[in-house]
């Protein structure tokens, strides 16, 4: 069974990153699911005690974003990986297309309203990658978003530049005011998607999932490929790196990924407010002198 080292999935942004090259599959990091079940129950016992003490200290707070195609395994490891964390101290915001209200304000705006406070983990499922990822693959969308025509660049490809400009400002701004990011892009192979989506039509209870918008987006696979890449490369920072994960095995995928959070809660530096002996003693005695009068 393989080690698991979170440095093997880093990627700062140097050197190039490329999907060809990346893995979608690993040996097991696990012997059986029962072996699974009980490492990622450990994982999830070191991100809430982690998290409780981040939520003490009250500077930090942690942003985990979740960029994949479509059956990647987001929801899933969503689900299982944060099943233990306190849910008064999680808060989760998917993202599907902008809607009127969201089209009306600069492109990063209603991410801005989703971002969790400090003490609280926040995770994005899907996020203002979008941005750079599904509105490149579409750039007839950019018209919806009512950019002034004379503010617009004469090409794409500038524009592209320029928000990922906009973003890297974004989350270093973030990172500055003690909110580090996370970033997760799932690596699946087109094969194994395939094999989840057929799975999906199925299962009665999934079909719903899947459309046939949802096929047709699938046959621009290269082009969100190459998006994807590109995107990586261009905001992948020392502060702000990319965590590529590869994930034709669900269970390993969740196993890196509650690892990798795991170890980035640990390695914040937060402690628990400390109480003076006397001013504990002095509560103690009130809490005590309470209940003697209510007895």
């Amino acid at each position: 069974m393989n080690k698991l080292t979170i440095s093997h999935f880093r990627y700062e942004g140097k050197p190039k990153f490329s999907i060809a090259k990346s893995s979608t599959q690993l040996e097991p990091f696990y012997s059986d699911e029962a072996d699974h079940s009980r490492q990622l129950d450990v994982l999830a016992d070191r991100m809430d005690q982690a998290q409780n003490k981040m939520h003490a200290d009250g500077h930090y707070g942690l942003l985990v974003v979740f960029q994949a195609m479509d059956a990647a395994g987001k929801d899933s490891s969503i689900r299982r990986i944060f099943k233990g964390v306190n849910p008064s101290r999680f808060l989760i915001a998917p993202f599907k297309k902008p809607d009127k209200e969201d089209l009306n304000h600069d492109f990063l705006w209603r991410f801005w309203q989703a971002l969790p406070e400090r003490g609280i983990i926040g995770v994005f499922n899907r996020s203002y990658y979008e941005e750079v990822l599904a509105m490149r693959v579409h750039p007839e969308r950019l018209e919806q978003q009512l950019i002034p025509p004379s503010l617009l660049p004469k090409d794409n490809k500038t524009l592209w530049k320029e928000r990922f400009g906009d973003i890297v400002h974004f989350e270093d701004y973030l990172f500055r005011n003690g909110f580090p990011i996370l970033k997760f892009y799932l690596n699946v192979d087109k094969e194994e998607q395939g094999k989840r989506l057929i799975a999906r039509l199925e299962d009665t209870e999934k079909q719903w999932k899947l459309s046939d918008d949802d096929l047709v987006e699938r046959e621009f696979w290269p082009d969100y490929l190459q998006a994807y890449e590109d995107t990586i490369n261009a905001t992948a920072t020392l502060q702000n790196p990319w965590y590529i994960i590869p994930s034709d095995d669900r269970r390993n995928q969740q196993l890196i990924i509650a690892t990798i959070i795991a170890e980035v809660l640990e390695s914040l530096p937060v402690s628990f407010p400390t109480t003076d002996p006397k001013e504990a003693q002095r509560l103690i005695k009130q809490v005590k002198k309470q209940d003697s009068h209510s007895s």
